[in-house]
This record gives C-alpha cells, structure tokens and sequence, in this order.
C-alpha cells in the first residue's frame, strides 16, 4: 500500500494523540481522591455500626434502670407501710418481731438493688461517652467526604476538559489521513498495540525491536510513499530524517 509520507508523519502525532487520550482515561479511572473516598466510606461505616450498637446498649440500660428503679420504689413503698405499722403500734410481739425482720431485709434488699443501679448509671454514661465520640467521628468524616468529594470533581472535570481537547486534537488529524491508511492504524490499535512508531536508530517506536540489517536495507530501498510494517508488531514504521536511512 502507499500513501502520502506527509500522512504517514501524521499518524506519529495520532499515536500520541491516542497515547494521551489513554493517560487522561486511566487518570479518570484511577482518580486519587476515589481511593480517599472509598477508604473514608469505611470509617463512616464502622462510626454508624458503633453508633448503633451504643444505641441500642443505651436503650438496653434504660430499661434495665427503669425496671431497678420501679423495683426500687415498690420496696420503698413496703417499706413505708411497714414502718408505719410499726408506729402505729399495738402489734403483738410476734407480728412486731416478723414486721422488723422483714423491714430489716427490705433495706438490705433496696440497698442491693440500689447499688445495682449506680452500676447501670455508670454503663449509661460509658455508652453515653460512645454515642458521642461515634457521632463526633461520623460528623468529621462526613466534613471529610464533602472537602474530598469537591477536590474530586474538580480533578475529574480537568480531566474531562483535557480529554475533550484530545478528542479534538485526534478528529482534526484524521480528517487529513487517508481512509485506507487510518484503518491499518486503527486495526492495529484494536487489536491493543500501538499504531504507528517512528523507525530510528533501526528501531521501531512502537514496540522498541531492532530490526536486522536486511529489513532496514529492505527500507531504505522503499518509496517514500510506500507504506511499511514493523514484522514484530505490525505498526506502521514511520520514516522521516531522523530515521536515518
């Protein structure tokens, strides 16, 4: 095949057209500030599992307090009763002596229950330290987020203008490359290898073989408008006076 050496020139700057569209698409792909983003989801994750879980202990205690307490209260409310009885007198000694000992044990038992109780009051404000520190946590992560998610759009909209600039950069090269030979460059391409390269130093630029002495003879005794592939990588082999034939 021939084709103009002037377009075969032009398929070394549509090679790195394509090289930079392929940087700028993994920049997108890759962006620093997902990897920020992900890594932060997981701390605001396990905050909000810590959050719960100090939620439902709180829950938990509360119950358990109020229980203690009403226990508390109807021993109290005995206790009243009694002592009460005993003022009033006129109990014979037997019923006197049962109503002290069961006085006696209502306010070993209170006391029991009560201290239970400062117990629970102490898991409260454990569990009430925890809500707090995990909300704190949740709020600065999300503050995180929000700073990280804003650097990432605009990391991502550079990225975009920038392929949008490629993008027009590789239509205004094709539209000056002939249909036959931009489809040898873009079959190569499909194929996931590089296009076209330039042949210096008996090296193709595409895949950096050296050629033999033969094939860079074989060149060299070529047509400038001769279209020539690398035998290693199928690329087009770009000839221009750096090539050194």
């Amino acid at each position: 095949m021939k084709a103009d050496p002037g377009a075969q020139r032009l398929l070394l700057d549509l090679a790195d057209v394509d090289a930079e569209i392929a940087r700028i698409d993994h920049r997108r792909a890759s962006l620093p500030e997902d990897a920020e983003l992900a890594e932060l989801s997981k701390r605001v994750e396990v905050a909000r599992d810590d959050l719960v879980r100090a939620e439902i202990s709180a829950e938990d205690l509360t119950r358990e307090y109020r229980r203690m307490e009403g226990e508390a209260n109807g021993m109290a409310a005995r206790e009243a009763k009694d002592s009460a009885q005993l003022t009033a007198g006129g109990l014979a000694p037997k019923a006197l002596s049962e109503l002290q000992h069961e006085l006696n044990g209502l306010a070993r038992r209170r006391a029991a229950v009560e201290d239970d109780m400062l117990g629970v009051m102490e898991q409260q404000e454990a569990v009430a330290a925890e809500q707090q520190r995990a909300a704190a946590t949740i709020d600065q992560v999300d503050a995180e987020v929000a700073t990280v998610r804003e650097r990432r759009d605009r990391a991502l909209a550079a990225a975009t203008d920038d392929r949008e600039a490629a993008d027009a950069r590789r239509t205004a090269l094709i539209a000056d490359i002939a249909p036959e030979l931009l489809a040898i460059y873009d079959r190569q391409r499909a194929s996931g290898r590089v296009g076209a390269g330039l042949l210096r130093a008996r090296r193709c630029g595409a895949c950096r073989m050296e050629l033999d002495r033969g094939t860079i003879a074989s060149i060299s005794g070529a047509s400038a408008d001769d279209v020539i592939r690398c035998e290693e990588c199928g690329a087009v082999l770009v000839r221009t006076a750096e090539s050194g034939l």
